[in-house]
């Protein structure tokens, strides 16, 4: 198996020419952020929507009535001690996770999460930043990834380690500030 980008829009009117090339920056920078991190397999899904769709889930899983930039759900857990679950045709099982074959049978284990950008918040801060919305789109899609793998930013130090990670991406891809 590979790393690699499964592509939803959710947005009404979709997108127009100008995201012709997002498809490819994004699968070049979940590329180079997988490489980054060590990260050969799996599958991330990108959802773009617009604002009113990330507000509603950003109420339903976070709390908050208002729109945001990027969400990511991880669907693998950073607890070791927590059991995975294999699911078969008939049955569920709970194995060990130390076990070599904890994969084996089971759909989501190559699922590394979701991703969600509103776009329209993606263009409004790109022109607020004074960069491409390229750039923008890459650093959301990066940040994501990063949560994803359970970095965080909650504290300063981790704050300052999770963007400079970000920052290393974007530039070895050409998009710095």
């Amino acid at each position: 198996m590979t790393l690699a980008l499964e592509w939803i829009d959710e947005r009404e009117d979709g997108g127009g020419p100008e995201e012709a090339g997002w498809p490819a920056l994004l699968e070049r920078l979940l590329a180079l952020a997988g490489e980054a991190e060590g990260v050969t397999d799996g599958v991330v899904t990108l959802t773009l929507t617009d604002d009113e769709g990330i507000r509603e889930l950003n109420r339903e899983h976070r709390g908050l009535d208002k729109p945001t930039d990027v969400l990511s759900f991880p669907m693998r857990s950073a607890d070791a001690e927590e059991p995975v679950i294999v699911y078969d045709d008939d049955y569920e099982t709970i194995v060990d996770e130390s076990d070599a074959g904890a994969d084996e049978g089971d759909p989501f284990a190559e699922l590394l999460g979701d991703i969600v950008i509103s776009v329209p918040r993606a263009v409004e801060q790109a022109d607020r930043y004074g960069h491409s919305v390229e750039r923008e789109l890459g650093f959301l899609f990066v940040h994501g990834f990063l949560h994803l793998l359970g970095y965080d930013h909650e504290t300063e130090a981790e704050e300052k380690a999770m963007f400079a990670r970000q920052e290393a991406v974007l530039a070895k891809a050409g998009l710095s500030r």
